[in-house]
């Protein structure tokens, strides 16, 4: 980073500290934004656990170890004992949306054994 740039960067991080203390922060010289992201989870049934883990041609063993759970976890979802948890289903929701880059990731994840 340039040096004239990193002095700007400081010079208006110390100005506006000192707006902040003497409380004058002055929307016109200041602004500020809220990004907010539209991610709320999908809410999943037994077949669309189980759909999704089809997308990734992945059996329940595989698909378990990719998301971190156990495989008890992922049966009872598909089971409809229970249901994914919001983060699961985030995580479920990127799966659905892009598949293919999923299912190579997965594959790269794979550690062959040899006993």
């Amino acid at each position: 980073m340039p040096g004239w740039l990193a002095k700007q960067i400081v010079d208006g991080l110390n100005e506006f500290s000192d707006a902040v203390e003497r409380d004058q922060l002055d929307p016109k010289r200041f602004t500020s934004r809220t990004v907010v992201l539209n991610v709320k989870p999908s809410k999943y049934s037994a077949a669309m656990v189980r759909a999704t883990r089809q997308l990734l041609d992945a059996s329940q063993a595989v698909f378990a170890q990719f998301l971190g759970v156990s495989v008890k976890t992922v049966r009872s979802w598909e089971q409809g004992v229970s249901t994914p948890k919001d983060i699961a289903a985030r995580f479920l929701d990127e799966i659905r949306q892009n598949p293919e880059y999923w299912r190579g990731r997965m594959r790269e994840s794979f550690a062959l054994k040899v006993n």
